[in-house]
């Protein structure tokens, strides 16, 4: 008797980074990345990547344009986990060097079809006065070591204590705004 080996289905991502609006900054840049469950197993196309950087373009919606393309395929034989696509926006620091603009993650769509999602973005911010001196003073700002921590559900407490810190903020109101469209 032949043991019925589990049904896969596919997922096949294809679109763009198209654009960003970050009204205080300029030449940014944008990575991205997948997080998924253990299920999942990217069978073609990039995983991660890293744009070009770009300028905020010259009319009044002063908007980054990278039309940045993604094409990935998963594999899985569970939808628990279903992909989500992490993105992290850098940029120049009044010394020239790289430092996060943003952080922001969405799910992949569950329906096929073309989709334009909207990301809001957001950036930690140190806790402390001595902290915020420390950063400024040695121009490192708090940046999470692995940006996927934005998609995890565990340490959730400590990434709501980042967003609602942002920039002194009281509620988590988007830093910056990031669109993406696919085919």
């Amino acid at each position: 008797m032949a043991t019925a080996s589990p049904s896969v289905f596919l997922l096949m991502v294809n679109g763009q980074v198209e654009s960003a609006q970050f009204p205080e900054y300029d030449d940014l840049y944008c990575k991205y990345c997948f997080v998924y469950g253990q299920d999942w197993a990217p069978t073609a196309g990039l995983e991660e990547g890293i744009s070009q950087i770009t300028s905020k373009s010259q009319d009044m919606r002063q908007v980054l344009v990278w039309n940045f393309p993604i094409d990935v395929t998963f594999k899985s034989t569970n939808p628990y986990g279903w992909p989500q696509i992490v993105l992290s926006v850098y940029g120049p620091d009044v010394f020239g060097n790289d430092v996060v603009r943003g952080y922001g993650a969405v799910h992949v769509p569950f329906s096929p079809g073309r989709h334009k999602r909207t990301i809001p973005m957001f950036v930690p911010e140190s806790t402390s006065k001595m902290q915020k001196f420390t950063s400024w003073f040695t121009g490192r700002r708090p940046e999470y070591t692995d940006p996927k921590v934005v998609a995890q559900g565990e340490g959730r407490e400590a990434l709501q204590k980042a967003v609602f810190s942002v920039h002194g903020l009281t509620s988590p109101r988007p830093l910056a705004l990031v669109h993406i469209k696919g085919t």
